[in-house]
This record gives structure tokens, sequence and C-alpha cells, in this order.
């Protein structure tokens, strides 16, 4: 009698990124060959989008709860979030004057007619003032219900440092039960990327189907220099991964595999925000760590929108006509950094902030049908670049933290 004598354990199994990137070739295929009539599985890209927002706030507040109480004193933290955020604004500052820069090469808005009107202003640019006082939530049970991440973050920080000021066994067993529950909270985002390769796959069948003759003349010129500035930036991340850290470039690729197909397929930084806490627990970076810089970082970082804003921004002026003076370069990064904050990490969310930018430079926003009509094939761009932002800042700054034998 004869049996199977290789063991289970030893035959290869198919990965989760393996799984997504087989679903999302077979989606891209059904799209391009079907078309716009693929979009009846919407509901499916759709459900899966809206699970992982599910997981993602309770995810954020005790990952960041476990994470804080982890620390060895207040003055670590304190340390960390100076370095994440010098990191976040200077790379927002690079992303929005590559994005101007790949416009005034291409050229892609001279000689172009805007010829759709938007009725009424569409926002207003923010001061330094009311970012600040958005982060901090006039109710706590408001900010869980609205599903704001930087407020969330705010009240776990504040929660974090009261219990590292707490002394003895009340300590010991908040700490423990922010534990328990966060492995638990990574636990449902394990069963809901079960259903990845379905959704992701949904999702670019939808995409390909509804965009693929949407590429054709300026509109190709305008997606060519946003993915170019992205690109650029993709080649810092990668510097600072070769250089200042311990870990290889194609090793962190081949280890993220999955959150990236889900940035591009999702457009969501919420909703990637719950596959970016799973990754980086899996590549082995601090929890204490990448519960804070991360959910901080997808509603501050924008690395990716910030490009496409500084983008916009010019193209418009160039189908209007209007050439900028040296001296408004001050006022076009602050003001680009102001609204990269607001994007809210929703699909088609940083496309509202593009008009409000454009608005405040007195250009006409008939952009809007334009770039609109192609705006998730720009967003699949942005949201994988502001990710991959978080990620390698977090990276970045664990090596610097590993070195000082604080985290």
């Amino acid at each position: 009698m004869t049996t199977d004598a290789t063991p289970s354990s030893l035959r290869p199994e198919i990965g989760l990124g393996t799984r997504i990137l087989i679903g999302m070739i077979v989606g891209s295929l059904l799209g391009a060959v079907v078309g716009e009539r693929i979009e009846v599985i919407q509901p499916i890209g759709d459900l899966f989008i809206r699970l992982l927002v599910l997981a993602a706030i309770p995810l954020v507040f005790f990952n960041l709860l476990a994470g804080l109480t982890a620390l060895t004193d207040v003055r670590t933290f304190g340390r960390v979030a100076g370095k994440i955020m010098s990191y976040y604004v200077v790379t927002d500052v690079i992303a929005l004057s590559l994005g101007m820069a790949a416009m005034a090469i291409l050229r892609p808005g001279v000689g172009m007619q805007l010829t759709e009107q938007i009725d009424g202003a569409v926002g207003s640019v923010p001061s330094i003032a009311e970012v600040l006082f958005a982060m901090v939530p006039r109710n706590a049970l408001q900010a869980f219900v609205d599903g704001n991440v930087v407020q969330i973050v705010v009240i776990a920080v504040l929660l974090g440092i009261a219990t590292l000021l707490l002394n003895g066994e009340t300590r010991d067993r908040l700490t423990t039960a922010y534990v328990d529950l966060a492995s638990l909270l990574r636990r449902l985002v394990d069963l809901i990327l079960w259903t990845a390769p379905l959704g992701i796959g949904a999702l670019m069948a939808v995409t390909v189907g509804r965009y693929g003759s949407a590429l054709l003349g300026p509109m190709a010129r305008f997606l060519g220099g946003v993915y170019a500035g992205q690109f650029i930036v993709f080649l810092g991340y990668m510097t600072i991964i070769s250089l200042l850290t311990e870990r290889r470039p194609a090793n962190f690729l081949k280890d993220t595999v999955p959150l990236w197909a889900t940035t591009v397929a999702t457009t969501s930084s919420l909703a990637s925000l719950t596959v970016a806490l799973e990754t980086a627990g899996r590549i082995r970076l601090p929890q204490a760590l990448y519960s804070f810089t991360l959910p901080l970082g997808a509603q501050l970082n924008k690395d990716g929108t910030s490009v496409m804003l500084g983008a916009v921004l010019m193209f418009t002026a160039q189908a209007a006509g209007v050439e900028f003076a040296p001296a408004s370069f001050l006022s076009i990064i602050l003001i680009g950094l102001l609204l990269s904050e607001g994007s809210g990490g929703i699909p088609g969310g940083g496309f509202v902030i593009a008009l409000i930018y454009v608005q405040a430079f007195n250009l006409p926003i008939e952009v809007a049908a334009i770039v609109g009509g192609i705006y998730r094939l720009v967003d699949m761009g942005n949201t994988t670049i502001n990710v991959m932002g978080d990620l390698v800042g977090t990276a970045l700054i664990a090596h610097s933290e590993s070195k000082r034998g604080t985290i």
C-alpha cells in the first residue's frame, strides 16, 4: 500500500500576496474584455472596503494604546513624535515641488480649453489654528462615530500617556487589556484579508473597465506627469530604506506586496491602514512605534496626494494661461501642506482638496470636468505613495531609535 509521502506542512502554499496578485490580474483581464458592463460587480469591492474600514477604527485605537504603554517613558514618545512629524513635513514639501516640476516640464495644460463649469465655491483653505483645533474632538464618542482618525489618535495618545503615569497593578491590568484587544482586532483583520483576492479583483476589474479608454492626449501627459513625480518619491523612499536602515529595498517591497495591492485597489488610506498595521507587525517593526506613526500618517502624511495637488495646480494654471511668480512659491507650499492634511483618507477625498487648492489661487475650477474623469487612476498612485511614505518613515525612525536602545 502506498501513501503520499509529502507531509502537508512541506507542500508549497500560495501566500496572500500571490493570491491578491492573481486576483488583480484576473480582474484586470475581465475589465478589459467586458468593459463598463463589469461595474455590476462594484458592490463586491465596496463591501471589501467597508470591512477594512470597519476594522480600522477600533484597531487604530487599541493598537496605539498597546504600543504607547510599551514605551519606557513619556520622553521617548515626545522624541518619536518630533522625528516623525519632521519627516512628514519635509517629504510633503518635496512631493508638492515634484508635482509642480513634472507639469512644468510636460506642460499638459497648454492650449487646453476648459468648457464645463462648476457653480459656486467648493470650500476654503483652513488656517493653521483650524487644522490644530480640528485634531482635538469636542466629543470623544463623536470622533469614533465619524471615523476621524486623527482625533482618535489624539484620544489614544492622551489615554496612553495617562496610563504610563499610573503605577502598580492598575497600569499592568490596563496594558494587558490593551494588548489583548489589539491582538483580537488583528485576528479580525486576518479574517477579512482572506477575502482580499476577490474584493481587490473586483475593484481592479471595475477600474480597468471604466477607464481603459480614458488616457488620451493631454490627460495621458497629465497622468504620466503625476506618476513620474510619484515614482521619484518612490525612489527616494527606496534610497532611505537602503542607506538609512538595515533593510533592503527588494526584500521590503516583497514582504509588503499585499499592502500595495490594497492601496492600488481601494484608493483609500483609511481602508489600507488596517492592512498597513498588519504588515508592519509582520515585517517586525516595533508595535510601540508603528501603532502611533501609521494612524497619524494616514491623516497627516500625504506625499502622493501632495504630488497630485502640485500637478493639478500647475495644470490648471497652464490651461488658464497663468504664470506664477517665484515669490508665490512659499504660499503655494504652505497652502498645499494645510490642504493635504484634510484629504480624509477616503476614495476621492483628495479631488475635493485639489479643487479648493485651485480656487485658493483664483484659478478656474472647471479642471474638475477634466481631471475628475480619471481621478481614480490618479488616486491609485496617491494612496500607494501616501501609505508607503508612512511605512518607510516608521522603518527609518525604528532604526534611529534602535540605536538608542529605546525601542
